[in-house]
């Protein structure tokens, strides 16, 4: 079934933002970019969750956008974060995004105030009102305090640039009633259920793993929308203990930055109140990434 953005089928990376002490370090993200490109990766999520968006300041924010935007050179889409739990700052940030290039814009259930589910909507559709781009919801209520409901999903849906979600909700009964009920193109939320989201109807993922191991993934997601299943689930089991074992060792992004320092691919650092990841999981990490095949170099 061909859902309302079949264009961003496949691997999207929910990218990190690399630091070189207080700040941003574009000259690594420019690689890093680079570095997906090459993979195949379909499209590129700067600060979202894993980006650390919530240290970044508001010029910092939009300096990332448009600076990924810039080293894309529409060699693959960009879907960038554009969320917060003031609706007015969503606009604002939003406008910006559409105005700077993005393909896409990714948009946060607003978190910590806990609207309920008529404040999700309405938060939503000012946003879709507000722009001409595509909006993708996310829907991550281990983040966010409350889950968007797939009701409110469905009634967003009448909006024709509300084009996708990414669920992380980390149920199948979300997954299963949003490709049942509409024609958004919906991508899984979690690394490790990038397949069963998929068998569901999902037609790939915003990925944490795909910022240092994404050609796997790439595969994964292609042979998935090919039918192709045994050739997805052996790919789905190598994925799987380092996709489930990453994020065990700590929050999202401290891990994935630590994997990539030791694969020689960023300098690891974090902001305040997120710290370095701690000697004993750095070593249960280093081994993760032997074991999958990659090759530590720190």
């Amino acid at each position: 079934m061909k859902t309302r953005a079949d264009d961003f089928s496949g691997l999207t990376v929910a990218m990190i933002t690399p630091f070189k002490g207080d700040k941003i370090d574009f000259d690594a993200l420019e690689e890093q970019i680079e570095f997906q490109i090459a993979a195949g990766t379909t499209a590129l999520s700067p600060v979202g969750t894993t980006g650390e968006s919530p240290t970044l300041t508001h010029e910092e924010h939009r300096a990332v956008i448009e600076k990924t935007v810039r080293f894309v050179a529409g060699r693959a889409k960009v879907l960038a974060g554009a969320g917060s739990n003031s609706t007015a700052e969503a606009l604002s940030l939003a406008r910006f995004a559409e105005k700077a290039g993005a393909d896409a814009l990714l948009v946060v259930g607003p978190y910590y105030n806990k609207p309920t589910q008529e404040g999700m909507y309405q938060h939503f559709k000012a946003v879709a009102e507000a722009v001409g781009v595509p909006i993708c919801v996310y829907n991550v209520p281990g983040r966010t305090g409350r889950a968007i409901d797939v009701d409110t999903i469905v009634r967003l849906a009448e909006f024709k640039n509300i084009a996708m979600v990414k669920d992380a909700t980390g149920s199948m009964e979300s997954t299963s009633g949003i490709v049942a009920r509409t024609d958004l193109t919906v991508l899984s939320g979690d690394d490790g259920l990038t397949l069963p989201f998929m068998a569901l109807g999902a037609r790939g993922v915003v990925s944490v793993v795909g910022n240092f191991a994404p050609r796997d993934l790439v595969a994964l997601c292609a042979a998935m929308n090919a039918g192709k299943l045994d050739e997805a689930r052996a790919l789905h089991q190598k994925l799987l203990p380092l996709s489930q074992g990453i994020l065990s060792l700590s929050t999202n992004p401290i891990p994935v930055k630590k994997a990539m320092q030791l694969l020689g691919r960023d300098s690891g650092e974090m902001r305040l109140p997120m710290t370095e990841l701690a000697p004993e999981p750095t070593a249960k990490l280093r081994q993760m990434l032997i074991d999958y095949g990659l090759n530590p170099v720190a």
